[in-house]
């Protein structure tokens, strides 16, 4: 298991948000995960360099409003620590496509937890739904 996840008892499940009706992980929570050295510069840079690799859909730049909102219900960060740009959000696939350009051993490792926490939230999610259908 990823040295971080466990040493600071991180839950996976508690990185994916829902933004525009799909779950989503931040880039900040990304570069945490995968030890990137400097932080989400790494993966910034690495999609740059293969930008055909990451449509919107597997990839995408949060609104000012959304970052604000997501900011606000989940407290994922104070203003005066915002960087200059507003965060990137992958989904599902734009992760998986994130460890393949970035090739190291962590990545590999915690995208697999990843692809795991997105099938635990799928499950959660059905079953919710399955029990609102039901009553």
């Amino acid at each position: 298991m990823n040295e971080i996840a466990t040493k600071e008892n991180i839950k996976i499940e508690d990185m994916i948000y829902e933004i525009r009706g799909k779950q989503e992980m931040l880039d900040s929570d990304l570069a945490r995960l995968y030890k990137c050295k400097n932080g989400t510069k790494t993966i910034n840079l690495a999609v740059k360099r293969h930008i055909n690799r990451f449509p919107e859909r597997f990839m995408f730049q949060l609104t000012k409003d959304e970052y604000d909102y997501l900011r606000f219900q989940n407290e994922t960060a104070k203003e005066n620590n915002m960087s200059r740009t507003l965060p990137y959000v992958f989904t599902e696939q734009g992760i998986a496509m994130l460890a393949a350009i970035l090739r190291t051993p962590v990545a590999e490792e915690i995208s697999i937890q990843i692809m795991d926490a997105f099938v635990t939230m799928r499950k959660i999610y059905i079953k919710q739904s399955t029990k609102t259908l039901i009553k």
